[in-house]
């Protein structure tokens, strides 16, 4: 499960408009709104090195940040959106919204794999295909999980594993409705190859036949 929620720092914008926005570009900083939970929308602007330092490091879409303002109540938030320039590919805003522990939503989680040394498929020389490296699900604001882990124990060539196969943290439930695949493990390419043979033999003896 996710860990303790990281604080992000912010300051109160004054001033709304696109001039107060390029303002606050101008001096280091990159605007941004908070906005939900019941209050009224909050203009704010973010240390730009901090919030590129934060994208980089990946993930942020999917973080439930505490989020800190000198003079306001800090607030649990999630990223909304990220606004960047078409150019350079950099900040240019973003969009948050308040929380409560209690509020659901959606968001995709990282899929890890584990015990790959106790797949027999794997062992054999196959290859685990990473369908879904990230599953959207819908989940409780103050418990999000960091991950799922998809235990790989006992799995074989030709295996394949489904969301319904995992283990999902407690109040978590995907958002599609149906059992869709995240992983399978492939055979080798030699025996694949080997595989084809077979059947294009068999073909052609049954068509001499």
């Amino acid at each position: 499960m996710a860990g303790e929620i990281p604080d992000l720092h912010a300051e109160e914008r004054t001033g709304t408009g696109k001039g107060a926005a390029r303002q606050a570009r101008r001096t280091g900083y990159v605007p941004g709104i908070v906005y939900g939970g019941g209050a009224d929308p909050l203009p704010i602007n973010l240390p730009y090195n901090a919030l590129v330092k934060r994208l980089k490091a990946g993930r942020f879409l999917s973080t439930l940040f505490n989020l800190k303002v000198p003079g306001q109540e800090d607030v649990r938030v999630i990223c909304r959106g990220v606004q960047r320039d078409v150019v350079r590919d950099l900040p240019t805003h973003v969009d948050f919204m308040r929380l409560r522990r209690t509020s659901r939503i959606n968001l995709f989680i990282h899929v890890t794999f584990e015990n790959h040394d106790k797949a027999p498929g794997l062992k054999r020389g196959g290859t685990l295909t990473v369908v879904r490296p990230e599953v959207e699900l819908e989940v409780t604001a103050g418990d999000i999980p960091d991950h799922i882990t998809v235990d790989l124990s006992g799995r074989d060539i030709g295996d394949v594993i489904h969301i319904g196969d995992v283990a999902l943290p407690e109040g978590a439930r995907p958002t599609i409705d149906r059992n869709f695949v995240i992983a399978n493990i492939a055979a080798p390419s030699g025996l694949r190859s080997a595989d084809d043979e077979d059947e294009g033999e068999g073909e052609t003896e049954a068509a001499e036949a």
